[in-house]
């Protein structure tokens, strides 16, 4: 099993900037995907960005050029730098890791809240 624990959510207005962590543990696959989802009230999930291990990266059209997606390999950390935030960012953010080689192997963290006032 795997576990992960995000952290960095919170409350900023538009314009602000938060930084978001996910620190993976446990059976961790060598070959992995990481990233970040993100639920509004009433929507669907949606990917934001995510990461492979060999560090191609995914990003959601809405967030190019705003946010910016890493990883630490070493400290099976995935982080997430938001800036420019805007209203329509709003929501539970969800980290996620996947195993490239079993998709059925696919993990979620518990969601941090992040709001953004206009």
């Amino acid at each position: 099993q795997v576990q992960l624990v995000g952290s960095g959510g919170g409350l900023v207005q538009a314009g602000g900037s938060l930084r978001l962590s996910c620190v993976a543990s446990g059976r961790i696959p060598s070959f992995n995907t990481m990233g970040w989802y993100r639920q509004a009230p009433g929507k669907q999930r949606e990917l934001v960005a995510r990461i492979r291990s060999g560090g191609t990266v995914t990003y959601a059209d809405s967030v190019k050029g705003r946010f910016t997606i890493s990883r630490d390999g070493a400290k099976n950390t995935v982080n997430l730098q938001m800036n420019s935030l805007k209203p329509e960012d709003t929501a539970v953010y969800y980290c996620n890791l996947v195993d490239a080689l079993d998709y059925r192997r696919d993990y979620w963290g518990q969601g941090t809240q992040v709001t953004v006032s206009s």
